[in-house]
């Protein structure tokens, strides 16, 4: 059985491929290593470099008739999406529909598709469920929106399934400080060099931590569950404050780092957090990783990282 994972070189792409290439399936990595790297790449998988909004990428999925398709190449940050609206639409939004076209006339079966949390933006009605009401605050929020639309008329027009999901706070290893969920990973950095750490605003903003393994296999659920054509909240439902998250890992790592304030950033939401019970029911997906585990699995593989 053939699998495309498209953004397979970078941080949750490579996890995904990694589980699934222990499940015994024959993978294959569509990237343009814009942000991924070669060094995230699984040797077991074919790697193709190449970009989601390539006029001949149809030709490529024509020819490799893949069963599959995991969709992780994206714009991934809040922040650059503001910057430039026109790059995180064309990416997110131009890119996919470039996918889904190539998908349909290559006759595969499903895509599984990185949404976000941030469809939702803020509410006060947590735990989040997938029902609830959808204000994203930023254009990143907007795009990963736009793109189940899409995906669920394709489903309707085609034929062609889908299930997309919403991504809490990813962490863990091989994570780059880029993302709103970087945040661990930039904790991680400055407190194993003894630097300061900067939380933005009064420290209370609260998210859903959730670890990049649990993620990997959310997707793999989703490839084969029979429960399709949906969305579904990928997240611990357990609200963690930036305050407390500094004092787990403290805790975690044996030594306290110096904190210091900055300035609320703008269009930043003030409490997240997701609720799981749709995954469980329907996909049999459940986080097996606590923060506490994930962080010292990240702690761990940092320092082995560091030079000696």
């Amino acid at each position: 059985m053939k699998v495309l994972v498209t953004g397979g070189a970078g941080f949750i792409g490579s996890h995904i491929v990694d589980t699934l290439l222990q499940s015994g399936l024959q993978v294959s990595i569509l990237d343009n290593l814009s942000t991924g790297s070669l060094g995230n790449i699984n040797p077991r998988a074919v790697f193709l470099k190449k970009d989601i909004r390539d006029e001949d990428l149809k030709d490529l999925l024509a020819k490799e008739r893949f069963d599959y398709v995991v969709h992780q190449a994206a714009q991934t940050t809040v922040a650059n999406s503001l910057a430039d609206p026109y790059h995180d639409c064309d990416v997110n939004i131009r890119g996919l529909v470039n996918l889904l076209e190539a998908s349909r006339l290559a006759g595969v079966k499903r895509i599984v598709f990185a949404s976000s949390a941030a469809v939702y933006g803020d509410t006060d009605s947590l735990p989040i469920r997938e029902d609830c009401g959808k204000q994203p605050a930023s254009f990143y929020g907007a795009s990963k929106l736009a793109g189940e639309h899409y995906l669920n008329l394709y489903y309707k027009n085609f034929g062609l399934e889908y299930v997309a999901l919403r991504y809490a706070n990813v962490y863990g290893e091989r994570q780059g400080d880029g993302s709103e969920g970087g945040v661990i990973s930039i904790f991680c950095n400055k407190l194993l060099a003894g630097e300061r750490l900067t939380v933005f605003g009064d420290g209370s903003q609260t998210r859903d931590y959730i670890y990049v393994k649990d993620v990997a296999a959310a997707n793999y659920q989703a490839l084969f569950s029979q429960a399709a054509n949906r969305s579904y909240n990928v997240g611990t439902a357990a609200e963690t404050s930036v305050h407390e998250l500094i004092e787990l890992l403290a805790r975690v790592a044996g030594q306290r780092p110096a904190v210091a304030h900055g300035a609320q950033r703008s269009n930043d939401i003030r409490r997240s957090v997701l609720a799981n019970r749709a995954a469980s029911d329907s996909l049999r997906w459940q986080p097996a990783y606590t923060l506490t585990e994930g962080l010292y699995l990240m702690l761990r593989d940092l320092k082995r990282r560091m030079p000696a």
